[in-house]
């Protein structure tokens, strides 16, 4: 299947901060959105912003109607849509069925008789707006697939604009426990300097946190790549400086 020759109905289950952001660069790539699941009025709002005009459906008409189905839902809600979807007979033979929980490989669709398996999650915090799709742009994907179908999932993550990294069926939940991981870190870097500073009276703590929590995020991630400080860097550290 060709991607960049290929037009593809795509139908969303899920309208919180993922779904919507993941269909508009879909959008942007060229495929048609046939549908959106949204429950709530948040949700119909965040519709509305960035898929407007998108026909807001029920799950068994999505998935009739497209040709992709991607199911940003929460982890723990996949295994019971994807079941009851199969009791329904509502798949259709030879559709993309994609989802984007951290924890799941493509195995989690191994009862969806006839589809075409994959898991693609991208390494960003979503926010649900437009902002996300600067973030989507260049970051990095995790997909997981079978082998023959691999080759799909990694072109729909570079038509989103992102970098496609392979990860096993088998190591889904370690990768999942890392992304919560590096989360959990990255907050409490930032909450428990925060709430220091507000205790001596500091209105904006973020305005003196904000260079020394990136820059040291930056290191480490440089650090753990192999690469070498940037030359232009200052050449003395934080407590160097007077």
């Amino acid at each position: 299947m060709s991607f960049g020759a290929s037009r593809l109905g795509v139908g969303i289950i899920g309208a919180g901060n993922v779904g919507p952001v993941l269909g508009r660069a879909l959008a942007g790539a060229g495929h048609a959105i046939t549908g959106v699941n949204a429950i709530g009025d948040e949700a119909r709002e965040r519709v509305e912003a960035m898929l407007p005009g998108v026909p807001i459906l029920e799950v068994p008409e999505i998935v009739r109607r497209s040709e992709l189905v991607l199911f940003a839902v929460p982890g723990s809600e996949l295994p019971a849509i994807v079941e009851g979807l199969t009791k329904l007979g509502a798949w259709q033979p030879g559709q993309l069925a994609i989802h984007t929980a951290p924890e799941f490989g493509a195995g989690v669709f191994a009862d969806a008789p006839g589809v075409i398996p994959i898991a693609l999650t991208p390494a960003i915090v979503f926010t649900g707006t437009s902002l996300d799709l600067t973030r989507l742009s260049g970051a990095a994907v995790a997909v997981t697939a079978p082998a023959p179908v691999l080759p799909i999932g990694q072109a729909l993550a570079v038509e989103m604009g992102a970098e496609p990294v392979v990860v096993a069926e088998a190591d889904r939940p370690t990768y999942a426990r890392a992304l919560d991981a590096a989360l959990s870190s990255a907050r409490a870097a930032v909450a428990t300097p925060a709430a220091i500073l507000a205790s001596i009276g500091i209105s904006r703590p973020d305005l003196l946190l904000s260079g020394v929590v990136g820059a040291a995020i930056d290191e480490e991630l440089r650090n753990v790549a192999g690469l070498e400080a940037d030359p232009r860097d200052a050449e003395e550290t934080w407590d160097e400086r007077g």
